[in-house]
């Protein structure tokens, strides 16, 4: 389903959008600790995509905000599309290098087919098919998708469970796994559903 995929720089638009919204939703809501004002305080990533999403290099920075109220001063950094957690690699970039790694059983295929390091794409397998499972936001996804997601062909199954082409797909799945990307903002989920 995803060979010879591509994200350009029009996805990558689009993600972006979605985290300003995100972001501002949260920043009206105020800091989850004191109550105080919420104000942009970004701090800088260099993030990676492979040739499968190298106009992901343009995401220098990633949005977060911090709390203007003296002896507060916590930061809340909001759940995120474009990335998926701590990784150097753009969340779609994840989804997608894991997906084709389903077929392609050559270390050297897969750096062909994706541009990222075997090693790397099989230790994303080992998150889809172990800790992910083991989520809250699995557990959600799975509640909402019929049939229920294989484990084996994580994230292949998840996608195929969603409606749209490949690159809308890609999106959805983000979106879903937004909740992931962050600590310090509970119930991610409910701002990441207004903002799309």
């Amino acid at each position: 389903m995803l060979n010879a995929f591509v994200l350009d720089g029009e996805f990558f638009d689009v993600l972006t959008t979605i985290d300003e919204g995100i972001v501002k939703r949260v920043a009206e809501g105020g800091c989850p600790h004191c109550g105080g004002p919420l104000h942009r305080g970004d701090y800088p990533r260099k993030p990676r995509g492979g040739w499968i999403a190298e106009a992901a290099g343009a995401f220098d920075s990633r949005f977060s905000l911090c709390c203007g109220r003296d002896g507060c001063r916590k930061r809340a950094t909001p759940p995120s599309v474009r990335f998926l957690g701590r990784r150097v690699y753009v969340g779609a970039a994840v989804i997608v290098a894991s997906a084709v790694a389903l077929h392609v059983a050559a270390a050297a295929a897969i750096r062909r087919a994706t541009g990222i390091a075997p090693r790397t794409v099989r230790r994303w397998l080992g998150w889809w098919h172990g800790p992910f499972t083991k989520t809250s936001v699995f557990v959600a996804i799975c509640a909402r998708m019929v049939p229920v997601p294989a484990r084996r062909d994580l994230p292949e199954s998840l996608l195929a469970g969603l409606d749209g082409v490949a690159t809308v797909r890609v999106e959805k799945l983000l979106a879903m796994l937004a909740p992931l990307t962050t600590t310090s903002v509970a119930d991610g989920s409910r701002f990441v559903r207004g903002a799309m």
